[in-house]
Protein backbone atom coordinates (compact mmCIF):
# COMPACT_ATOMS: atom_id res chain seq x y z
CA UNK A 1 0.00 0.00 0.00
CA UNK A 2 1.31 3.34 -0.78
CA UNK A 3 1.47 6.36 1.51
CA UNK A 4 -0.90 8.28 -0.97
CA UNK A 5 -3.13 5.50 0.00
CA UNK A 6 -3.20 5.13 3.79
CA UNK A 7 -5.22 6.92 6.36
CA UNK A 8 -3.46 6.82 10.01
CA UNK A 9 -6.30 7.28 13.16
CA UNK A 10 -4.39 9.90 15.45
CA UNK A 11 -5.71 9.23 19.23
CA UNK A 12 -4.77 11.99 21.91
CA UNK A 13 -6.82 13.43 24.61
CA UNK A 14 -4.34 16.63 23.75
CA UNK A 15 -5.13 19.03 20.65
CA UNK A 16 -1.30 20.18 20.33
CA UNK A 17 -0.41 16.34 20.24
CA UNK A 18 -2.63 15.73 17.49
CA UNK A 19 -2.31 18.31 15.32
CA UNK A 20 1.80 17.86 15.48
CA UNK A 21 1.14 14.37 14.58
CA UNK A 22 -0.87 15.18 11.21
CA UNK A 23 1.98 17.83 10.48
CA UNK A 24 4.67 15.21 10.36
CA UNK A 25 2.49 12.96 8.89
CA UNK A 26 1.33 15.30 5.82
CA UNK A 27 4.86 15.23 4.34
CA UNK A 28 4.62 11.84 3.37
CA UNK A 29 1.16 11.59 1.95
CA UNK A 30 -0.83 10.17 5.05
CA UNK A 31 -4.25 11.25 5.03
CA UNK A 32 -5.34 11.86 8.95
CA UNK A 33 -8.11 11.20 11.56
CA UNK A 34 -8.35 12.40 14.63
CA UNK A 35 -9.77 11.59 17.90
CA UNK A 36 -9.74 13.15 20.94
CA UNK A 37 -10.84 10.11 23.38
CA UNK A 38 -11.64 6.72 23.79
CA UNK A 39 -15.05 6.45 22.74
CA UNK A 40 -14.39 8.72 19.33
CA UNK A 41 -11.58 6.91 18.48
CA UNK A 42 -13.47 3.37 18.15
CA UNK A 43 -16.29 5.23 16.47
CA UNK A 44 -14.26 6.32 13.44
CA UNK A 45 -12.55 3.64 13.17
CA UNK A 46 -15.86 1.10 12.94
CA UNK A 47 -16.90 4.10 10.13
CA UNK A 48 -13.79 4.66 8.32
CA UNK A 49 -11.33 1.12 9.06
CA UNK A 50 -8.26 3.66 8.96
CA UNK A 51 -4.60 1.21 7.97
CA UNK A 52 -2.80 2.46 11.48
CA UNK A 53 -4.08 3.56 14.41
CA UNK A 54 -1.39 5.87 16.29
CA UNK A 55 -2.95 5.57 19.69
CA UNK A 56 -1.82 7.95 23.47
CA UNK A 57 -1.61 5.26 26.36
CA UNK A 58 -2.92 8.18 28.81
CA UNK A 59 -6.07 9.23 28.28
CA UNK A 60 -8.98 10.39 30.69
CA UNK A 61 -11.65 7.56 31.17
CA UNK A 62 -10.83 5.21 28.57
CA UNK A 63 -7.24 4.77 28.25
CA UNK A 64 -5.23 3.76 25.50
CA UNK A 65 -5.12 -0.23 26.26
CA UNK A 66 -8.79 -0.23 26.89
CA UNK A 67 -8.88 1.55 23.15
CA UNK A 68 -6.40 -1.10 21.56
CA UNK A 69 -8.34 -4.06 23.88
CA UNK A 70 -11.75 -2.45 21.85
CA UNK A 71 -10.31 -2.67 18.35
CA UNK A 72 -8.76 -6.10 18.78
CA UNK A 73 -12.05 -7.75 19.86
CA UNK A 74 -13.89 -6.23 16.83
CA UNK A 75 -14.35 -8.22 14.18
CA UNK A 76 -14.30 -5.19 11.09
CA UNK A 77 -10.94 -3.58 13.37
CA UNK A 78 -8.84 -6.55 14.59
CA UNK A 79 -6.06 -6.27 11.69
CA UNK A 80 -5.74 -2.65 12.04
CA UNK A 81 -2.09 -2.36 13.43
CA UNK A 82 -1.80 0.03 16.12
CA UNK A 83 1.16 2.05 17.48
CA UNK A 84 1.09 2.67 21.12
CA UNK A 85 2.52 6.19 21.97
CA UNK A 86 3.87 7.19 25.78
CA UNK A 87 6.31 9.23 27.69
CA UNK A 88 7.54 6.16 29.14
CA UNK A 89 7.86 3.08 27.59
CA UNK A 90 9.76 0.54 30.17
CA UNK A 91 9.35 -3.20 29.84
CA UNK A 92 6.09 -3.19 32.29
CA UNK A 93 4.41 -0.10 29.69
CA UNK A 94 5.36 -2.56 26.72
CA UNK A 95 4.18 -5.63 28.08
CA UNK A 96 1.00 -4.35 29.12
CA UNK A 97 0.70 -2.64 25.01
CA UNK A 98 1.77 -6.17 24.04
CA UNK A 99 -1.13 -7.47 26.06
CA UNK A 100 -3.83 -5.24 25.09
CA UNK A 101 -3.14 -6.07 21.46
CA UNK A 102 -0.18 -2.96 20.25
CA UNK A 103 2.03 -3.80 17.13
CA UNK A 104 4.51 -1.34 18.06
CA UNK A 105 5.28 1.89 20.54
CA UNK A 106 6.47 5.47 20.20
CA UNK A 107 8.31 7.74 22.59
CA UNK A 108 7.05 10.80 23.49
CA UNK A 109 8.91 12.98 22.23
CA UNK A 110 8.65 11.57 18.69
CA UNK A 111 11.06 11.92 16.42
CA UNK A 112 9.46 12.47 12.44
CA UNK A 113 11.72 9.44 10.94
CA UNK A 114 11.11 7.26 13.25
CA UNK A 115 7.60 7.77 12.74
CA UNK A 116 7.69 7.16 9.54
CA UNK A 117 9.49 4.19 9.84
CA UNK A 118 6.98 2.38 12.08
CA UNK A 119 3.84 3.53 10.41
CA UNK A 120 5.31 2.07 7.04
CA UNK A 121 6.52 -0.96 8.71
CA UNK A 122 2.59 -0.90 9.94
CA UNK A 123 1.25 -0.88 6.70
CA UNK A 124 4.15 -3.42 5.54
CA UNK A 125 2.73 -5.97 7.34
Amino acid sequence: MSTSDATVLIVDDRVANRRLLEALLAPEGYATLSAADGPEALALAAQHTPDVVLLDVRMPGMNGHAVARALKASDETRHIPIILISAEVDAAERQAGLDAGADDFLTKPIARAELWSRVRASLAR
